[in-house]
């Protein structure tokens, strides 16, 4: 296998909401997009005290995309339009297709608040293209236990979709997008094979790796370049990294807030059937 190499880092910029910690790569000022992967929010790490107020996403709607939620610390009660209500705990992972429109919460659940503690999440946008973007909303949420590891040289691999050596992950994908969370102990490395033309989404939770003879420190978005058949690093402090890669999309992409559409018409319209009701309510 050849490693692709290192074309740009693209540090996470600071964006605060409120009292949490907040830091996001994607769209950062030298990179919009990376198709097929929009946006990550990194709240964290911090430690909320007891009687704290919790996360501050209340109920909000969302169509034409998917939302990836890694818990690395603390707690997130998910609640939503179509029913689905999970509360996930350090290592779980949240994934929901918005589709043609979902109202979701995200917020720390009672025990969270009132007891305080670690906290350190991670919320990644996976555009859809054109012909799923009215696909029917779901959602499904995983406890870290519950989601298959593999480990070598120093390495563990947490895998949520796709495969890795053979293990696959037991979230699926409309799409085709391969997800994991890789820890690497001190001296770690990793070389998983990624077929040219897909897009890699590569991102330095903590600590430090090295990619193609290039350290690159936590918070940064590691942009590779098309010129490979494998993706390679290794962490010689140790590291937590959040590894993707999916075929690219290629359409235009309009977003406004929650909404991400193909047009400008699309999101007027679905701005008029939020507003009308047609994404349903997150009971109270």
């Amino acid at each position: 296998m050849t490693p692709r190499t290192l074309k740009r880092l693209h540090p996470a910029q600071r964006d605060d909401i409120g009292d949490l910690t907040t830091r996001r790569p994607l769209p950062g000022p030298g990179l919009p997009q990376l198709d097929p992967f929009l946006f990550l929010n990194h709240h964290g790490p911090q430690t909320y005290p007891p009687h704290n107020r919790g996360l501050p996403f209340g109920p909000h709607p969302h169509r034409g995309f998917e939302t990836v939620t890694f818990i690395l610390e603390g707690e997130l009660s998910h609640l939503d339009s179509g029913g689905h209500e999970s509360i996930i705990g350090p290592g779980g992972v949240q994934w929901m297709t918005a589709g043609s429109g979902l109202v979701h919460a995200e917020l720390s659940p009672a025990s969270f608040k009132a007891a305080g503690g670690p906290l350190e999440i991670l919320q990644l946008w996976v555009n859809l293209p054109s012909r799923l973007k009215m696909t029917t909303p779901n959602y499904l949420g995983m406890q870290g236990g519950d989601i298959p590891k593999v480990e070598a040289d120093g390495a563990t691999v947490e895998v949520v979709s796709g495969q890795v050596a053979g293990v696959a992950g037991p979230f699926p994908s409309l799409t085709g997008v391969e997800m994991s969370v890789v820890r690497l102990v001190p001296g770690g490395t990793l070389s998983v094979p990624v077929a040219p033309g897909r897009t890699v989404f590569l991102y330095v939770v903590s600590g430090e790796i090295a990619v193609d003879d290039r350290r690159a420190p936590a918070w940064n978005l590691i942009e590779l370049n098309d010129d490979g058949d494998a993706v390679a690093f290794d962490a010689p402090s140790g590291a937590v990294a959040l590894l993707g890669h999916a075929e690219p999309i290629g359409e235009p992409v309009f977003a406004h807030g929650p909404f991400v559409m193909n047009t400008r018409e699309e999101i007027v319209q679905a701005i008029d059937d939020y507003n009308a009701g047609k994404f349903g309510t997150v009971p109270g």
